[in-house]
């Protein structure tokens, strides 16, 4: 009885595992006729009895279910993750459709972020990580595209990923000049060696693009300010720095915490630490300057909008502080010359204090006036104000040009 029962079992599993293949064939018939609904149909109802196929059926049905499932690119997230689940069960027979479902997610992830549907971009490149795990700026570009949807949090899972996995993204960057344009192109290795052997390029050259890893650094400290979690913040930033001590735009990033938090002083004080590692930079003495302003160090604030004007001749807003700086000390001699008397001392001291504050607002008026003649875009802000101090000035022929001017606009 049990040779019986032992031969019975035996064509049973046999009866099965014909019966599986004979269903596996199917799939991938339904495939190839790009029957992909009946393909599905049939990958589902086999999925419960995966287990029990042996190791050669079980790859043939993984790859058969991942093609039903994605249907040539027409199916939805949902399956397209199922498709994604399945082809990474296959060894070096899947390697073609991996290519195949990399190449179209591209594809659908470029076009996602051109028409700014950022969620979509995201969850397509949040795929193609998973197909191509080596490919991690695939992650990178996951995170810039939650950062475009203000998804902040799925951002801040890349980030944290991507730092972990000390992702820099620095690559190495191949580039000629080409004859005709005479302009440098940025081209494949081997496309640029050829263009050279053929002479149409010259000057080949080849350089590392720049890290990415500071710009993360700032996204995840940016995100945790945004999520009131600025100690978080401020530990990332540190990391970084010890990393790259020499980065200032993470000294830019820890300064603006601070400014987040209230703390000027720091902010000030890490600013001018990144002012003595990059004393050519516009924007770095613009923002001390603001500081210098906003806690009436008239003087100091005007040797930063000064510097701001050295370096970038265009920056209307530094223009602007520069011109009211000089407005504000002239006005702060207002008081002094309403607390004077009656005496011939107190008369020549107010004419000496009036005098000193129609200079200061003439010097307020020439800036805008150097603006205005060095720029050919002059946005209203700076007419306005002009308009004002001539008006202060009692310079009511001036005011008027600049008002017809206005007007013109």
């Amino acid at each position: 009885m049990k040779k019986q029962v032992i031969i019975a079992l035996a064509l049973f599993v046999s009866v099965f595992t014909f019966a599986q293949k004979k269903e596996v064939k199917a799939l991938e018939k339904a495939v190839k006729k790009d029957n992909y609904a009946e393909a599905k149909a049939l990958a589902t109802q086999l999925d419960s009895q995966v287990s029990a196929m042996d190791d050669n059926l079980k790859e043939d049905y993984y790859l058969a279910a991942a093609q039903a499932y994605y249907a040539n690119g027409t199916s939805n997230n949902v399956d397209t993750k199922k498709a994604i689940e399945n082809v990474l069960k296959v060894g070096s027979e899947g390697t073609e459709f991996k290519r195949v479902l990399e190449n179209d997610l591209l594809t659908k992830a470029n076009n996602f972020y051109s028409e700014k549907k950022f969620n979509q971009a995201a969850e397509i490149f949040k795929m193609m990580y998973a197909v191509n795990p080596d490919a991690q700026d695939y992650l990178y570009y996951t995170a810039v595209s939650y950062i475009g949807a203000q998804d902040f949090d799925n951002a801040l899972e890349s980030y944290l990923e991507l730092d972990k996995l000390g992702y820099t993204g620095v690559q190495t960057e191949y580039y000629a000049t080409n004859k005709a344009s005479g302009e440098e192109e940025v081209l494949a290795k081997n496309v640029r060696d050829n263009y050279v052997r053929l002479g149409t390029h010259e000057k080949p050259g080849e350089r590392q693009t720049e890290s990415r890893a500071s710009e993360i650094t700032r996204n995840i400290a940016l995100i945790y300010i945004n999520k009131g979690e600025k100690d978080k913040a401020l530990a990332a930033i540190e990391k970084a720095k010890q990393e790259n001590p020499d980065d200032v735009n993470l000294l830019i990033n820890e300064a603006n915490i601070y400014f987040e938090m209230g703390e000027e002083k720091k902010f000030q004080s890490i600013l001018q630490k990144a002012i003595e590692k990059e004393p050519n930079n516009a924007d770095l003495h613009y923002n001390v300057g603001v500081i210098y302003m906003n806690n009436k160090e008239i003087e100091k604030a005007r040797e930063s909008f000064d510097n701001v004007m050295r370096l970038d001749p265009t920056n209307a807003n530094a223009a602007l502080n520069l011109s009211t700086s000089y407005l504000e000390e002239g006005n702060s001699l207002v008081e002094q010359m309403n607390s004077l008397g009656n005496s011939r001392a107190d008369d020549l001291k107010y004419e000496e204090l009036k005098k000193k504050k129609a200079s200061l607002f003439e010097q307020a008026a020439q800036t805008l006036v150097d603006f205005k003649n060095n720029n050919s875009k002059v946005p209203n802000s700076i007419l306005e104000q002009l308009k004002n101090i001539y008006n202060a000035l009692g310079e009511t022929a001036k005011a008027k040009a600049i008002t017809e001017e206005l007007e013109g606009n």
